[in-house]
């Protein structure tokens, strides 16, 4: 969750006008509103999140004690490998975390079968990945998605539209499963370069290696 800050300023001779900051994490809101306070020329603070709502200090406070416990600053790799030899997919997820003052990696792999294209197993492994933050219980918040799929990113982002029946309906179930979990999705291009582990463990997955760890990150 993001915080936008509002305030009425108040000028020596009087004259006021109201400010609005970017988005910022909760502690960094609270911390600036502490700061603005200390001016003496500042009146009627108010916390919005990005669905407009409206928070109070304390309540801020809470959850920032409370979201420490929870996975929080969430970033999904992802990638899906078709042989059109074989008609087999494999499907790679990585997931990075903090929760509780540390730093995690998940990685997660599987195999599928039934899918027809290349596009059609990265959107299998986007989903994947969705049902691994459930897993993890990552819920109203908002993740970043990263894939090297221009297709899956494009069209999942809005960009482009999902003309064939069978992506759509990937793109359907996947929004579905993000909005049942809160989850406000931020979907990112990168170089397959940048998705190597991704790519990596779908690659294992299409050779019959199966992977699923998680390990804390020093």
């Amino acid at each position: 969750m993001n915080i936008t800050i509002e305030w009425t300023y108040k000028s020596k001779n009087g004259v006021e006008t109201v400010f609005r900051s970017d988005e910022m994490p909760p502690a960094h809101a609270l911390a600036i509103a502490e700061d603005l306070e200390k001016t003496g020329r500042v009146k009627n603070i108010t916390f919005i999140d990005q669905y407009d709502s409206t928070w109070m200090a304390k309540e801020l406070k809470k959850y920032i004690k409370e979201v420490e416990t929870e996975p929080h600053n969430v970033r999904v790799y992802f990638d899906g490998g078709f042989d059109i030899q074989t008609s087999f997919s494999g499907l790679g997820v990585v997931i990075y975390y903090e929760q509780n003052g540390k730093s995690y990696r998940l990685r997660r792999n599987a195999p599928a079968q039934g899918l027809v294209s290349n596009n059609e197993a990265e959107y299998a492994a986007l989903h994947l990945s969705v049902v691994e933050l459930d897993l993890l219980d990552v819920h109203h918040q908002k993740v970043k998605f990263i894939g090297d799929s221009q297709v899956v990113i494009n069209q999942m982002s809005g960009e482009w539209p999902a003309y064939e029946k069978e992506l759509a309906s990937w793109a359907d179930r996947i929004d579905e499963k993000l909005k049942s979990l809160g989850i406000t999705p931020e979907f990112e291009l990168v170089p397959r370069k940048q998705n190597d582990e991704a790519d990596r463990l779908a690659t294992q997955a299409l050779k019959g290696v199966d992977i699923t760890g998680q390990i804390e990150l020093q």
